[in-house]
């Protein structure tokens, strides 16, 4: 499933750089990331890069955008 960034973002941007598929943009109050492109990091790195580096935890998995890891590895090759 793609990842969201909660309200508790503090706008800080360290999510941004961090994601391989440049999913991650700023939004107006908070990042943003955009579901069709966010592929939870698999394929690049063993952990979502955005979660890791969040010094507020607000980049959390989205119920709403569920999908299996090869749907994520094909999504990642586009």
């Amino acid at each position: 499933m793609a990842f969201i960034i909660t309200e508790e973002c503090i706008a800080c941007g360290a999510c941004e750089p961090e994601c391989p598929n440049s999913a991650i943009q700023e939004g107006d109050p908070v990042y943003i990331i955009d579901y069709n492109k966010c592929t939870e990091c698999v394929g690049y790195y063993d952990e979502q890069q955005c979660a890791a580096v969040c010094p507020v935890d607000s980049c959390i998995a989205d119920p709403a955008h569920a999908e299996t890891r090869e749907q994520l590895l094909a999504k990642g090759k586009k």
